[in-house]
């Protein structure tokens, strides 16, 4: 089997851990301490994200959507192939070096979607950024961290707590969509969508489409 080799390192904004981007072979791995966040081999969940979200806000004149967290970009990817072409797209990414690795060594991977004209690419923290908009999206999606119960940094529970999903309510226009990615269930994150006023719905995925292990997602409507 190939070894794995260290292609680069990225401190994260604010907080003393640090990303490394591994290559073996044709795989890519991202990785925080010893926490695989991200594998270019699995991509059918975070492919799933968009796609259900695009499923939601079909047929909407000039649709905007946020996307938390750039990653390997398959979130990203597969929104693009399915809005239409007056959708705006932010994509929030607290690393800059993320970006830089998708037009580095990831550049395969992204095919290009960073230079689709319906991008922009915010460089800061998602929450911060959600906090700041009022009915500006109609579709966030967030697939920050290994999701609500799998936080590998601490800053991000107010993401996911009451005060972060009112002001993702606040965000979004009226029957927006709040999207997000967990690499486990989380029966309390699914009480606090309720108890913020979102009618949701919880969806188990395949990591790898038809195989690999099962993610959730929440498909969280605004009422």
């Amino acid at each position: 089997m190939l070894p794995w080799i260290n292609l680069d390192r990225a401190t994260i904004p604010g907080d003393a851990g640090e990303l490394r981007l591994k290559q073996r072979g044709s795989e890519f791995s991202i990785m925080l301490g010893s926490t695989e966040l991200m594998n270019s081999r699995l991509s059918g969940s975070e492919e799933a994200l968009a796609a259900l979200s695009c499923e939601r806000i079909a047929g909407r004149k000039n649709p905007g959507m946020l996307v938390g967290g750039l990653g390997m970009g398959f979130t990203l990817r597969a929104a693009l192939a399915l809005l239409p072409q007056d959708a705006r797209v932010v994509v929030a990414e607290l690393v800059p070096a993320v970006v830089e690795w998708a037009r580095g060594p990831l550049a395969d991977l992204h095919g290009g979607t960073l230079d689709d004209p319906r991008v922009d690419i915010h460089l800061g923290d998602v929450g911060a950024l959600i906090r700041s908009k009022k009915a500006a999206y109609d579709a966030i999606l967030l697939d920050v961290d290994n999701g609500p119960d799998g936080l590998t940094r601490a800053s991000n529970d107010n993401l996911y707590s009451h005060n972060g999903l009112r002001a993702a309510k606040t965000a979004l226009r009226p029957n927006g969509v709040l999207a997000v990615w967990s690499s486990a269930p989380d029966p309390a994150f699914t009480r606090r969508l309720r108890e913020v006023g979102f009618a949701t719905d919880e969806v188990s995925v395949r990591a790898n489409g038809k195989n690999g292990a099962r993610h959730v997602l929440w498909m969280a409507t605004k009422r």
